[in-house]
């Protein structure tokens, strides 16, 4: 029964998700905000829905382990993952400076995640903290995009808004708006129990199914959104999905779930999946920055490096840690 539970989970996710987006995206071009906005908000936050929903259910349920390993896992395969496989569809290719600054400030990010999560938990101050930075990179980035000073990562956000085909009619904009929150608040709870139960059925860590299973879940909305850029020549956008997501995920998701639950870290987290997603953030500027693209084969390398990375889980990271590797 809990693999029907998570299996009903992941399609109420993923579907509740998509609708979500398109509904609110509709009821935003009505009241007329703009596609900036609709891009720089909307859609990412409707994108990352499922992780927030996803890690607050399990925080709240004291699986912690799922919580954090969900947005640590999301975060690797949004980069090695999703990035791979777009890369491999299409060549990533970005403005030179966008990728300077946006990448560093992901960098950054991770770094202060990663010491915030060797103190072993993530509490009260560490959720504030994680939160705050969220909203002023938001307010920072929205100001500089309507201040024109950054005309490429504007016309990003525009794509972003342009991918989404919403209905015309306001009554189902929200309908699919209401249903898709109540969609991706009962994939949730689904999962979360299922996910549970197999850890519990099997001894398998809690953090391990958070980083594998869910994580791929979870993060499959966003695979999508930047598979379909992709092979509309939007590259952009799929780079931009990715490190928003990656944004989003760290500072929104978790320092929100912190502020309301603390988030203890598991020992496996600790010692390598945090170092795995700072290896990966780390990877991604040096690839970006030959000829500024991602070309096949280093989206091939990427990908072959997740591969890596869950074969690792299968056979056991705490076998790979005690032969010292």
């Amino acid at each position: 029964m809990m693999y029907v539970f998570i299996a009903l989970g992941f399609v109420l996710l993923l579907g509740g998700a998509e609708y979500l987006v398109k509904g609110s995206v509709g009821l935003a071009r009505r009241v007329g905000v703009s596609p900036l906005v609709i891009g720089m908000t909307v859609v990412a936050l409707g994108t990352s829905a499922p992780e927030f929903v996803v890690s607050l259910d399990a925080a709240l349920k004291d699986s912690a382990g799922i919580a954090t390993g969900n947005i640590i896992g999301s975060n690797i395969a949004n980069i090695l993952l999703i990035l791979g496989i777009t890369a491999l569809i299409k060549p990533i290719v970005n403005e030179p400076k966008a990728i300077l600054r946006d990448g560093v400030i992901l960098l950054a990010t991770t770094v202060l995640f990663v010491i915030l999560c060797l103190q072993g938990e993530l509490g009260l101050a560490s959720g504030i903290l994680m939160f705050g930075a969220f909203i002023l990179f938001l307010i920072y980035s929205y100001w500089r995009e309507r201040a024109g000073s950054d005309k490429e990562l504007a016309e990003m956000h525009e794509h972003e808004a342009e991918e989404i085909e919403a209905p015309e009619n306001i009554w189902l904009m929200i309908l699919m708006t209401i249903g898709g929150i109540v969609a991706v608040v009962y994939g949730a709870e689904l999962l979360v129990n299922g996910a549970t139960s197999i850890a519990r059925e099997y001894g398998v860590p809690e953090e391990v199914i958070g980083l594998t299973m869910i994580a791929v879940g979870t993060s499959l909305p966003e695979l999508a959104a930047s598979g379909m850029a992709a092979l509309r020549g939007h590259t952009d956008v799929a780079l931009g999905n990715v490190i928003g997501s990656n944004l989003f995920n760290v500072l929104g998701v978790l320092g929100a779930v912190s502020i309301i639950q603390p988030l203890p870290v598991a020992e496996q987290i600790l010692h390598f999946d945090l170092w795995v997603m700072l290896g990966a953030t780390v990877l991604l500027l040096p690839f970006m920055m030959t000829n500024w693209q991602l070309s096949r084969k280093e989206g091939l390398v990427f990908f072959v490096l997740y591969i890596v990375y869950m074969g690792c889980q299968v056979y056991g990271v705490d076998r790979l840690l005690n032969l010292g590797l």
